[in-house]
């Protein structure tokens, strides 16, 4: 029996109807896991801050608080100027936006960054009929 494309294109939907399927279930349940696990870091948060500890060690694990911090601007004009008056160029991730890269490069067909890898590939997208 030869194999159409019919034929994979339809299990090809069937199967990620069924991936889909697993991860929503797979999703509400381990969102249910985690606002419990989120009540059980508060209440340890509140036994760090009530004893003065940072952490608490007991006999299935240890408990470590710590601070995380996060800096993101309201402003980037502002932060952009603010990078440069200090020449603090490592303020910034180093990373390409690949949507901004591809436009660019197709208004610019001439203008080619040096240094500038790029990796193309065939993909193949099935739409349900």
């Amino acid at each position: 029996m030869d194999v159409t494309a019919d034929m994979l294109v339809k299990v090809y939907v069937k199967m990620r109807d069924k991936r889909a399927s697993i991860k929503a279930a797979f999703e509400a349940e381990d969102a249910e896991i985690r606002d419990q696990m989120d009540l059980v870091e508060s209440q340890l948060l509140e036994i760090c801050k009530a004893t003065g500890a940072d952490s608490i060690k007991t006999k299935h694990g240890t408990a470590s608080r710590s601070v995380h911090t996060r800096y993101w601007p309201s402003d980037w004009s502002a932060m952009y100027k603010f990078i440069a008056e200090h020449n603090a160029l490592d303020l910034l991730e180093r990373r390409v936006s690949q949507r901004n890269m591809k436009d660019f490069l197709e208004a610019n067909p001439d203008t080619m960054p040096v240094g500038l890898n790029i990796d193309r590939k065939y993909t193949v997208n099935i739409r349900r009929s």
